[in-house]
């Protein structure tokens, strides 16, 4: 599995609860572009519009190689394809107000693009620092270990 693109921040900012693969309907320049390293989730989110589950937000850049794309907007709505048991589950969680759907990572699989996302709660401001304090911590840890051993 090539990751394509990774959405670093999503860790960080979110609590991941539960983690969903989709496929992802791409058009065939946009396949291209984002094998080549073009595509962004920073920012992106999906969400359900009746039983269809859409990614909002993420960044598919123009390929270079395919002329000249009029109308061809890169942050476009791109639908997933989740199998009904997958919906379901999600249009549950959902309902839930304090929980989204946050992609983490686009990857090829088997030939085929693929999304992950996450079922996540948003981190409060608190909760962010005492994990940057633990990260230290752990750092400093592991460098006073390094110099005694």
């Amino acid at each position: 599995m090539d990751a394509l693109s990774v959405n670093k921040k999503a860790g960080f900012d979110y609590e991941l609860l539960d983690k969903i693969e989709a496929c992802i309907i791409l058009k065939g320049h946009e396949v291209k572009s984002a094998k080549s390293g073009g595509a962004k989730l920073s920012g992106a989110y999906v969400v359900a519009r009746g039983r269809t589950f859409w990614l909002i937000g993420a960044h598919i850049s123009r390929l270079k190689q395919a002329g000249k794309l009029m109308s061809y907007d890169p942050e476009r709505s791109r639908e997933l394809l989740l199998s009904k048991k997958e919906i379901n589950y999600l249009l549950g969680k959902g309902a839930d107000k304090h929980l989204t759907f946050i992609p983490t990572r686009m990857y090829t699989k088997a030939g085929k693009i693929k999304l992950e996302f996450a079922v996540a709660r948003h981190k409060k401001k608190y909760e962010k620092r005492e994990q940057i304090k633990r990260r230290d911590v752990e750092r400093q840890i592991r460098g006073a270990l390094k110099r005694h051993a």
